[in-house]
């Protein structure tokens, strides 16, 4: 059983991002014995709800609603209800719903609960064959250009694991900035995971433009970008000063320009090119 239902509390409930068989025991108990469901999507939700013999009833909160329907799950709380929030998929909060709610419960001294499961993230990152011992989560990369940009631009010295949630439709230009911003580097792509057509692709950016020409992409993007310190290791000094040659020849460009360049082209720290360009 659910303990201490008396003093009311908020479960933060994690569900499938696609396989139904991926709902933990205790998260069906939670969702059976909780008094009330909150779930950003209700008829979404009902599917979860009648493949696990689930009758609770529910209320939507969702990214419209979020602000407003807070206070009034909260005075629930407060005089000992139990509630339990779930999005779509995957754990609340996490590029979805849920942190207000949150935020508010913690305010109210309500104590938050929660029940650990299925997250696209971490799904992702386990099967990519990248370093896990450090990444970090960025969300959506941005619609426009522009700021898509500048984003990747802003994370070219990263050398953690990067993990982006992307559109299908906007995944072949996305991989196209990732290589002008971000060199050569490692990447994976993961898509419909857990669900029928699961489909895992690797490569470097531009492998991975030339293996999705001419196909129509669908489904749930999860894309995953190795760290700069993965990329340091793959270029050798004399791919560099090669480079940095090239571009003498074939440029106008000042010495310290060559050196930005070829470091942006080729996902490198200034500091090595700047190094190999002036040594002895």
């Amino acid at each position: 059983m659910v303990t201490d239902m008396k003093r009311g509390k908020l479960y933060v409930v994690a569900t499938p991002i696609g396989n139904l068989e991926d709902m933990t025991l205790r998260a069906i108990r939670v969702l059976k014995e909780v008094d009330l469901i909150a779930a950003e999507d209700t008829r979404q939700t009902r599917k979860l709800l009648n493949a696990h013999t689930i009758t609770t009833p529910m209320t939507s909160l969702h990214e419209h609603n979020e602000r407003r329907k807070s206070g009034s799950l909260v005075a629930r709380l407060e005089t000992g209800g139990s509630v339990a929030y779930v999005s779509d998929a995957g754990t609340p909060g996490i590029s979805d719903p849920g942190y207000r709610l949150i935020r508010a419960a913690i305010t109210a001294d309500i104590p938050v609960v929660p029940i650990p499961g299925a997250s696209a993230v971490i799904t992702a990152l386990s099967a990519s064959g990248l370093p896990m011992d450090r990444f970090i989560f960025c969300g959506f990369l941005p619609a426009k250009a522009v700021k898509r940009r500048k984003m990747l631009a802003s994370l070219s010295e990263e050398a953690a694991t990067m993990v982006f949630y992307e559109s299908p439709n906007r995944l072949t230009d996305a991989l196209r900035d990732v290589a002008d911003s971000l060199g050569e580097r490692p990447v994976v792509i993961c898509r419909e995971l857990t669900k029928a057509f699961e489909e895992i692709l690797r490569g470097t950016a531009a492998d991975l433009i030339r293996e999705l020409s001419g196909r129509t992409v669908k489904g749930e993007v999860t894309l995953i970008v190795g760290g700069a310190r993965q990329r340091e290791k793959l270029i050798s000094d004399k791919e560099i000063e090669q480079r940095i040659r090239t571009l003498g020849q074939e440029t106008t460009l000042s010495q310290r320009d060559r050196i930005d360049r070829a470091a942006r082209e080729l996902g490198l720290s200034r500091k090595r090119v700047y190094a190999l360009t002036v040594k002895k």
